[in-house]
Formats: C-alpha cells, sequence, structure tokens
C-alpha cells in the first residue's frame, strides 16, 4: 500500500463513519501521526500501539565485514536501527 492509497482508505473510512475531511486534510493528520511516531521513537527510544506492535531502537555493535565486490575484510561502524515486534493480535491476522 503506497502513501495516496492509505490517505484514500482513511477518507473513505472516515467519510463512512460520517466525519467530513478533505483528502489534503487526511494526509496532514497522517503526516502529523507519523511524525510524532518518530519523534517518540527517537525521543523516547520506543513506541508501542496495542494491536499491533511495538516500534525500538536497537544498537548494532561495530563489526567487521567484506566488500562483496573485492572480498577484503572492511570495519562497519556501530549504528542505532528501528526495530519492530508484531504483537499477537497482528500475527494472528498475517497468519
Amino acid at each position: 500500500m503506497t502513501k495516496s492509497e492509505l490517505i484514500d482508505a482513511l477518507h473513505a473510512r472516515a467519510a463512512d463513519q460520517g466525519t467530513e475531511l478533505t483528502k489534503k486534510a487526511t494526509g496532514e493528520i497522517l503526516d502529523a501521526a507519523f511524525d510524532l511516531i518518530s519523534n517518540s521513537i527517537n525521543d523516547e527510544k520506543r513506541f508501542s500501539y496495542p494491536g499491533f506492535g511495538t516500534f525500538t531502537v536497537k544498537h548494532r555493535k561495530a563489526r567487521e565485514g567484506r566488500n562483496p565486490r573485492t572480498g577484503k575484510p572492511i570495519k562497519i561502524p556501530a549504528s542505532y536501527n528501528v526495530g519492530f515486534k508484531a504483537a499477537p493480535t497482528l500475527k494472528q491476522l498475517v497468519n
């Protein structure tokens, strides 16, 4: 699903529930929600939404890898990444 498809689906669901929003307003709300989620992950190092899952910041240690082109060893620096653990409800939907 693309961003525009998500906006269309949210707009349609809001209309079905009697809420009058323009697609532009729906997109702005969606952007604001993702900004808040991103800020929460950055500030608190996690974001949890019941029934969906939890996003957490994970630290990856520095390690040695190999250049796939030359095969020579290279040093990969330590970094941070965002991990996601699905809630049991979401896992059941996927199966």
